[in-house]
């Protein structure tokens, strides 16, 4: 059977297996699930990420917010750098968190992520980012 995968199909799952096995995912156990130009879905169990107060550490919920920030915005070929970012929490998790990309704005040479991390059906986080393109997509 012929591979029918395009090439643009290969540089997302080029970059999809890169971020799959950076050190920091592999140290923080998030996974990409899913990923095209401007979207992007990443997922992370809180166990072993946990504060004091038994919840979801802020920087592991910033981490996987992050995470799906940087694959939904250089998943296609181009190379973008994060210029700005903000995080609102909303509500603690405990259990597996799942964080969604999704770009909202690109004026060619910045783009605006908005992310949203969830646990089940409840709103965790809101996370907004713009990306600086350095270089365009191949």
């Amino acid at each position: 059977m012929k591979n029918t995968k395009t090439a643009a199909q290969e540089t997302v799952d080029q970059s999809i297996a890169a971020f799959n096995e950076s050190d920091f995912a592999r140290l923080l156990g998030m996974t990409v699930t899913d990923a095209r130009d401007g979207y992007s879905e990443v997922v992370m169990d809180c166990t072993g990420k946990k504060n004091p107060h038994g919840v979801a550490h802020g920087g592991a919920i910033f981490a996987l917010a992050d995470q799906a920030f940087g694959i939904a915005a250089n998943c296609a070929g181009a190379d973008r750098v994060a210029v700005s970012v903000h995080i609102q929490f909303i509500a603690p998790a405990t259990g597996a968190m799942v964080a969604r990309a999704t770009r909202i704005a690109d004026n060619g040479k910045y783009s605006t992520f908005r992310i949203l991390v969830s646990e089940g059906d409840r709103l965790i986080a809101e996370f907004e980012g713009v990306a600086l393109q350095v270089r365009p997509p191949c």
